[in-house]
C-alpha cells in the first residue's frame, strides 16, 4: 500500500495536491518479485472459487493488459499455465479500455456458440512503467487485477447495447514511447526517460469527459433508457474529476456511481473488474438491475456497455 504521505516522504509530492486533483488517497504497488501474471492469476483463482468453476469448465481466456510480463509469450499463456487451463489464451491491449474490449469480445464468442464459458481478466502493473520523478503521472496509478466469468444467462440478461471504438489520431497524448519496435531501448533513450509513460494530462482529461458522456448517452439511447433509469454506473477509475464532470453533465446522482479510486488509484485494465467485484460485495448490484460499465484510455480507445444483470 502506497499512501500519499509515503509519496510525500519519499519524493516530496504534495499530499493535498494529489487528493484535490485526483481524489486518490492510496494505491497498491506490486512487490519486486511479482508481475502482471501473478496478479491476474490470483484474481482468476478467486473468481473461479467464488463461482464454483473448475479449470475444465473454461474454454477461452482473454487477458487485457498493457503491462505484460514480457513482450512474448502472452501473459494470458502464463496465467493459463498457472490455472491449469486447456483453452485458447490471448492478450488484448487497449490500455485502460482493455477490459471492455475483452468483455465485448468474450460476449461475441459466447453468443456465437464458440465459447461456453470465457474467463476475462484485466490487470496491470503500472508502477513498472511510471516515472517516479513525474508528479503528474506517478501518483495517479496503482497495480491491480480483476477477473470475471462470462457465460449464457437468461434471455432478459446480458449486454443490451455497447459502444466500442478508437481514435488513433490521439495516440501521442498517452503513450510509452520507447521499448517497442519503433524505439528499442538504448542508454540514450533510457536516459531521456522514454521508457516511462508520457501523458498530456489536460488533453486526455477533456477527451475522457467527452467520450464518457457521449458513449453513455449512445448506449442508453440504444437501450431506450434515460440516465436516471440506470441503477449503477461503474466507470473506469481514472480520476474523480473526470467521473464527476461526466455524471454532472448527465445529471446522474452521485450515489448511483461506484467509486473505489481513493484506495487503488488508476489500475488501468484492472479498474472495472475490481470495481465490479467490490460493488457486488457491497450488494450494490441486484438481479434485474441495469448497469453501465465504461472504460477509456490510451489509443485513444473506449468501450461502454449497458447491461441487464
Amino acid at each position: 500500500m502506497v499512501t500519499n504521505d509515503h509519496l510525500h516522504e519519499r519524493f516530496g509530492f504534495d499530499s493535498d495536491w494529489i487528493v484535490k486533483r485526483t481524489g486518490i488517497l492510496e494505491r497498491r504497488h506490486a512487490l519486486p518479485h511479482q508481475a502482471t501474471s501473478d496478479l491476474c492469476g490470483e484474481a482468476a483463482r478467486r473468481c473461479m472459487e467464488q463461482a464454483g468453476v473448475t479449470a475444465k469448465d473454461i474454454d477461452l481466456l482473454l487477458l487485457a493488459t498493457f503491462t505484460p510480463d514480457m513482450a512474448f509469450p502472452a501473459t494470458a499463456c502464463l496465467v493459463q499455465e498457472q490455472l491449469g487451463l486447456t483453452c485458447p489464451a490471448v492478450d488484448m491491449q487497449a490500455a485502460c479500455a482493455g477490459f471492455m474490449y475483452a468483455l465485448i469480445t468474450g460476449a461475441a464468442y459466447v453468443v456465437s456458440g464458440a465459447s461456453n464459458m470465457a474467463l476475462l481478466i484485466g490487470g496491470d502493473c503500472n508502477s513498472r512503467i511510471l516515472n517516479p520523478d513525474d508528479i503528474k503521472t506517478y501518483p495517479l496509478f496503482g497495480d491491480g487485477a480483476g477477473a470475471v466469468l462470462l457465460t449464457r444467462g437468461r434471455p432478459d440478461q446480458g449486454i443490451i447495447a455497447y459502444s466500442l471504438g478508437a481514435d488513433g489520431s490521439g495516440g501521442d497524448l498517452l503513450s510509452r514511447p520507447a521499448c517497442g519496435s519503433r524505439l528499442p531501448p538504448t542508454p540514450e533513450l533510457l536516459g531521456k526517460g522514454l521508457q516511462y509513460m508520457h501523458m498530456d494530462g489536460r488533453a486526455v482529461f477533456r477527451w475522457a469527459v467527452a467520450i464518457l458522456c457521449d458513449t453513455i448517452q449512445d448506449v442508453l439511447r440504444a437501450g431506450d433508457l434515460t440516465p436516471q433509469d440506470v441503477d449503477l454506473y461503474i466507470p473506469h477509475q481514472a480520476n474523480i474529476r473526470i467521473i464527476n464532470a461526466s455524471i454532472d453533465v448527465l445529471k446522474v446522482p452521485r450515489s448511483r456511481v461506484f467509486n473505489n479510486l481513493d484506495r487503488y488509484g488508476n489500475t488501468s485494465a484492472g479498474s472495472i473488474p475490481l470495481a465490479l467485484d467490490e460493488a457486488m460485495g457491497e450488494n450494490r448490484i441486484q438481479p434485474g438491475n441495469s448497469v453501465v460499465l465504461s472504460g477509456f484510455g490510451a489509443g485513444l480507445a473506449w468501450g461502454t456497455a449497458l447491461m441487464r444483470w
